[in-house]
């Protein structure tokens, strides 16, 4: 472990962020800037031995590998000998919806079973379980090096990739990998953007059934006012339960059994799982560029479209009010990690601390000097694009854009099957869609100085909307292209076209330079500092360590962990006070007559100085003895800059108690089988 050792505990002891009026120049990187998503297979023993005491062996590292699954966007655990998987309520939150038959509303009224034959099939949903890992760094490298060209990098790459997958496929008795059947998938991992690879194979489990989830007031419970904040009260768990191919619960022997203690303030957790992606790895100059331009489109396309289903929503005119509801989940999840992100960004305390670190590693490679360099003129050349990347990137969404824009597209290229293929928007949602795409479009041209085309002019992107909506042809199905040939949303298009393929071709290959530099920086970065500094988040198995511990916020403490007295206040304060209306911290009628039967003083949700991202939501949490403490859930909004730098002196992670999880199925759902399995591994038939 180089170079961290000897520091590791100055992140436990960090001062504050600096405040308004420091010094740019005397700002100094942390030895865990780069983050704490550990690597399994170059995990980082010797810092945790010197940090808590604490030398996991192999035995800890394979049944923490072995206990964690990788499930679509999120993460999840085996908590039982029996296939038993725990993970988020938002993670499972589509799945409830999809097996929820006429009636039965199982979003707001939860889903409860006795029994094994009530557990009921997820259609579609699988469960990966990495069993192998493979260093195939000099497979890859070699082939990607031999190649000249962007284009040729990208076929090397995926010939070698695919050779390797053939080779540890075809070791297991697969020679014609099918991944939408076979039991075993591999995936080759860039890590440090391409500077080393590895090769993951993964146990695929296909029969995935749903076993308890609680309604979603608890799952989400304070919703999106509360989402992205802490203190918290969130009931934010399910289950399901994994089958294997003799249709009985599978068995699994490595699983996380349940801690009898749990946690307290100052405890020390690892969380398991697999965090989305992070940027930690960028320079300053391209996290100059994603302030200035390229999130900007992003957080401002899902806003508006988040409003938009949202308005649409309270009309109650949608016949699947369920799937709206997850679809406006989403968003809003997006809304605020996206927003998350510019604010860190827009930070000069976090801009000046990563610029630290970047000089840190100039002066600790002359190779990487001179790539930084390169990748600060690719930079320029994209802010030249601007305004086409804040405008186009998000145009003509299929699932968010307005028919109007699609058809005229389709018309303007005389497409009859991408025009056949245009679904109607309710009319609240076309013209919400529509005055957005108005709206980045006269930001597009005005930005450059240039008059704005005839359908885009009006007082205001609203009126220009409107207007297209009343005259263009192209904003009723029926029409086509011979008769659209001077319809005003389609001469809007045709002139865009050109420009936007031209943006187009410009940032594939400034996007093809400036992943070669990256890949060539990590190389650089992994020769000078090893695994002190891990490989960016990949949406791959990683450990992370943290202490439990509260913080200071908006001038006062925020708890360790709440409780669920805490959890009752909230109700009572806000819902039957008539503070808010609609309310979002409801409890069902279940909870409440529950309310004189459960300890109060049971931990609701903790939060650590645990090192997550999107991604690692339904991760296990455990304490050193393997054993389950909790399940990650969130951050708080001020740890969204963790995207750029880990900083636990701002924010934190948030986490389910799993003494909460037992308090609510034994006090409130009378789930004593399942209890007894997560306790004592018993199978309840």
């Amino acid at each position: 472990m180089r170079r961290l050792s000897l520091l590791a505990l100055l992140v436990l002891a960090a001062p504050a962020f600096a405040q308004a009026g420091f010094d740019a120049d005397t700002v100094q990187a942390r030895p865990l800037d780069g983050g704490k998503m550990w690597l399994f297979e170059n995990p980082p023993t010797e810092y945790l031995q010197d940090t808590y005491g604490f030398a996991p062996d192999e035995a800890w590292y394979r049944r923490a590998r072995l206990a964690s699954l990788r499930m679509p966007g999120c993460s999840a655990s085996f908590v039982s000998p029996n296939g038993l998987v725990l993970t988020n309520h938002h993670c499972a939150q589509g799945h409830v919806v999809a097996v929820s038959r006429d009636g039965e509303g199982l979003l707001d009224n939860g889903f409860t079973t006795t029994g094994l034959e009530q557990e009921r099939v997820v259609p579609g949903l699988y469960m990966d379980q990495l069993v192998a890992i493979d260093d195939v760094t000099d497979e890859l490298a070699a082939a990607v090096d031999a190649a000249q060209t962007d284009a040729e990098r990208e076929a090397a790459f995926e010939e070698a990739e695919g050779q390797v997958t053939a080779r540890l496929l075809g070791a297991r008795g697969i020679t014609s990998p099918d991944p939408d059947a076979d039991d075993f998938v591999v995936q080759v991992v860039a890590l440090y953007n391409g500077g080393r690879y590895s090769a993951y194979t993964f146990r695929r489990y296909r029969d995935v059934r749903l076993v308890m989830a609680p309604e979603q007031a608890l799952g989400f419970f304070g919703g999106d006012s509360d989402n992205f904040t802490y203190p918290r009260y969130a009931a934010d768990f399910a289950f399901f339960r994994i089958y294997g191919d003799d249709g009985q619960p599978l068995a699994t022997p490595e699983y996380f059994p349940l801690s009898a203690e749990g946690v307290e303030a100052g405890s020390v957790v690892f969380v398991i799982g697999n965090p989305g992606s992070t940027s930690r790895g960028l320079t300053v100059a391209e996290l100059e560029f994603l302030r200035d331009a390229g999130l900007v489109g992003t957080n401002t396309f899902i806003n508006t479209r988040e409003r938009a289903l949202r308005a649409y929503l309270a009309t109650g005119q949608d016949p699947e009010p369920d799937q709206l509801r997850s679809r406006i989940f989403g968003l809003s999840n997006a809304r605020k990690a996206y927003g998350g992100r510019l604010t860190g960004l827009g930070d000069e305390y976090i801009i000046a601390r990563r610029a630290a670190a970047e000089r840190d590693f100039r002066a600790a490679s002359p190779e990487a000097a001179r790539l930084i360099d390169q990748q600060a003129a690719i930079q320029a050349e994209k802010r030249a694009l601007a305004p086409a990347y804040r405008a186009f990137p998000t145009l003509f969404n299929r699932a968010y854009g307005s028919a109007l824009m699609l058809r005229a597209r389709a018309l303007a290229t005389d497409d009859a099957e991408a025009l056949a293929a245009v679904e109607e928007r309710p009319e609240i949602l076309e013209r919400a869609y529509l005055t957005a795409e108005v709206d980045a479009l006269r930001g597009y041209y005005q930005s450059q100085g240039q008059a704005l085309p005839e359908a885009l002019t009006g007082a205001s992107a609203q009126d220009a909307a409107d207007r297209l909506l009343a005259t263009s042809l192209a904003a009723r199905p029926g029409a086509d292209a011979l008769e659209a040939q001077d319809d005003p949303a389609v001469a809007l298009v045709r002139g865009l076209l050109p420009q936007i393929q031209a943006f187009q071709s410009a940032s594939a290959g400034l996007s093809a330079q400036e992943s070669e530099v990256a890949r060539q920086l990590g190389r650089a970065r992994y020769a000078a500092y090893g695994n002190a500094v891990p490989p960016d988040a990949t949406f791959s198995l990683r450990f992370t360590d943290g202490v439990v511990r509260g913080y200071p916020y908006n001038g006062t403490l925020a708890p360790p962990m709440t409780t669920m007295y805490g959890l009752y206040d909230r109700y009572h304060s806000f819902c039957t006070s008539g503070a808010s209306d609609p309310c979002e911290w409801t409890l069902p009628q279940r909870w409440l007559d529950a309310q004189d039967r459960l300890d109060l003083s049971t931990p609701v949700n903790f939060t650590s100085t645990s090192d997550t991202i999107g991604g690692n939501s339904g991760s296990g949490v455990v304490n050193r003895a393997g054993e389950l403490v909790g399940l990650n859930f969130d951050r708080t909004i001020e740890g969204l800059v963790r995207d750029y730098i880990y900083a636990p002196e701002r924010g934190r992670n948030v986490m389910v108690d799993t003494r909460l999880v037992v308090e609510a199925l034994t006090g409130v759902y009378g789930l004593d089988g399942l209890v007894a399995e997560i306790r004592e591994g018993t199978l309840r038939r």
